[in-house]
């Protein structure tokens, strides 16, 4: 156009710089993580010097600018489609430590799922979901609005911009997560996203029941899942007043196999305690989960036997209706009569009530002593006072092993005659020209 020679100058730079950016922005994607790194911090630099020296002008006095449009460029590089980036992600993590960078970033990855996952069609992309997750899962929201104090923009009058407001944090990073959880996740990823939710993620929203369709979705599923989404639930159902219908038969039906052996053990364990601690449950639905746990702790292993028999006996300290199990004059003398029906997924259905604790004296004869001990404590009267199951929640196969190996073995009297020959005869004709040394 008509504009002069510098003009002409300023728009050149502007487009080899905006060139620059480009290709800084493809070489996140290359072979080398070298390259990849070198182009991140270089992109960082620019966005730093980009809030110092704004490339748009100020329209008006007091106002504020961040380049938006470069952090994208940098949050799309470390989310790829179809790599593994975690890696550059733990690089970036410094980056989040300045509150402007983190707020900005959780908006460019809302606004980078909407734009990913509408094309998918409910398709899950795993290594985008994963790289999203290692973005985001490891952000370290402020608790209070003093606490937001580390800028990488320098501004003097920041108490009007809206980054320095610990709601506007709160909003993005609520639909941050409801976006990223609106999708269908691998079910690793799913388990991931539990494991964190009850400290990392509800705390810092400002409307945690916004969670309730996810977490309801999740404890449908069954499995692992399901008891990982009891800690999300809990926090709902105990603080924000959620009313579940049915919680008590799905958490019966949680009961199988695998939760002596899974390694969520410890926290399932923990929260059935939680929900099964009001004295005011039904008889019947508390002689359920006991008969339930009774009979799966058949073929638990040692390990966890030493946990649920306290965990059992505590039950019976709280509802003294179920004693019952354990004080009936004539259990089945056949077991094939017993009464209680393990298929049933109704627990008020299941006759619990009805049966006796046979399964528990069958442990009175378990392979191992520390077990058999436990389970005969159920001959005698049970104390008032609960036995405090915290330490054995976690216990181990190895720590039971290593218990034993540092047993002293007392020492036992054996009498015996002592071998002097090939085949133990004393007058042997081969202990003359065989010694057993």
């Amino acid at each position: 156009g008509g504009g002069s020679a510098e003009e002409k100058y300023r728009v050149w730079m502007r487009h080899r710089y905006n060139d620059c950016v480009g290709w800084l922005g493809e070489l996140m994607g290359h072979g080398s993580f070298q390259v990849k790194e070198l182009s991140l911090c270089t992109l960082m630099k620019f966005v730093e010097l980009e809030a110092e020296y704004p490339l748009v002008k100020v329209e008006w006095k007091g106002s504020f600018t961040f380049p938006r449009e470069l952090l994208k460029v940098v949050v799309d590089g470390l989310i790829p489609l179809n790599e593994d980036a975690s890696l550059l992600i733990s690089r970036f993590q410094e980056y989040m430590e300045y509150d402007d960078i983190r707020y900005f970033v959780m908006k460019a990855v809302t606004e980078s799922i909407g734009q990913v996952m509408q094309k998918t069609k409910e398709r899950p992309l795993p290594f985008y979901q994963q790289n999203i997750f290692s973005l985001i899962s490891p952000i370290n929201m402020p608790n209070k609005e003093i606490d937001l104090v580390k800028f990488m923009v320098k501004q003097d009058n920041r108490e009007e911009w809206k980054v320095s407001k610990l709601q506007a944090h709160k909003q993005a990073f609520e639909r941050m997560w409801l976006s990223f959880l609106k999708h269908k996740l691998p079910t690793g990823l799913y388990k991931k996203v539990l494991v964190i939710l009850h400290d990392s993620i509800l705390p810092y929203m400002n409307e945690p029941t916004l969670m309730i369709d996810f977490l309801t979705v999740a404890y449908g599923i069954g499995g692992a899942i399901s008891l990982l989404a009891l800690n999300g639930l809990f926090i709902l159902i105990h603080q924000h007043n959620l009313e579940y219908p049915d919680f008590y038969k799905k958490l019966y039906s949680l009961l199988d196999p695998s939760i002596y052996h899974v390694k969520y053990r410890a926290r399932f364990f923990h929260l059935l305690d939680l929900f099964l601690s009001s004295s005011h449950l039904p008889a019947y639905l508390v002689a359920a989960f006991i008969k339930r746990l009774s009979r799966l702790a058949l073929t638990a292993p040692p390990e966890a036997l030493l946990m649920v028999i306290p965990f059992i006996c505590n039950l019976f300290r709280r509802h003294p209706a179920c004693k019952v199990l354990v004080h009936r004059p004539n259990g089945p003398g056949d077991l094939s009569e017993d009464p209680y029906i393990m298929e049933q997924e109704e627990p008020s259905e299941s006759r619990a009530l009805e049966s006796s604790l046979w399964e528990l004296q069958s442990l009175q004869n378990h392979y191992h002593p520390d077990v058999a001990r436990a389970a005969a404590i159920l001959n005698l009267s049970l104390s008032e006072i609960e036995d405090d199951i915290s330490g054995l929640l976690e216990l181990s196969a190895s720590e039971l092993f290593d218990k034993e190996v540092k047993k002293s073995a007392a020492t036992v009297p054996l009498e015996f005659e002592q071998v002097r020959g090939l085949f133990g005869k004393k007058n042997d004709i081969f202990a003359e020209h065989f010694s057993l040394d």
